[in-house]
């Protein structure tokens, strides 16, 4: 990967929908060069794919919050049937396991404190695996991004 390559990814990172003359204009190549780059960047797994996103206010998801998970063991069984539980838990955007204090590490976007409430009991406390959850509510987000460091 060199320094165009490099260009090339940031210019994705900030808009994916850019045309491909504009990315070739941006990163100072023609267009047949710069898109023949980006399909060798997606076969090479440099680039996993394109998405859109979402203004969570607007669709009524204003709360995130983060949730601090601890099993009841580290045992490959305890451990799958937790993460098996998860994967159809739309609210969970993102499961970190951990190295340190807890086990897990999720954030959880939902409408308001109330629908997390119902969430955690309902949904979340019924998972057999878990032993404790600690919730941390967030008072402002100071910065959120998506885009990588290449520098």
């Amino acid at each position: 990967m060199d320094q165009i390559d490099k260009r090339i990814l940031q210019e994705l990172q900030r808009n994916g929908k850019l045309q491909n003359n504009e990315l070739a204009q941006l990163v100072g190549l023609s267009p047949s060069p710069c898109l023949r780059r980006v399909k060798q960047l997606e076969e090479d797994g440099y680039i996993e794919k394109y998405v859109a996103l979402l203004n969570s206010s607007k669709l009524k998801l204003g709360l995130t919050v983060f949730a601090r998970i601890w099993l009841k063991g580290q045992d490959v069984i305890t451990v799958n049937s937790f993460l098996d539980a998860i994967q159809d838990m739309s609210e969970v955007v993102e499961c970190q396991l951990m190295a340190g204090d807890c086990d897990f590490f999720l954030r959880i976007v939902v409408a308001d404190l109330d629908a997390y409430r119902k969430f955690q009991v309902h949904r979340l406390n019924m998972i057999k695996s878990i032993q404790n959850v600690k919730t941390e509510i967030p008072l402002q987000t100071v910065k959120q991004t998506t885009e990588l460091p290449l520098d």
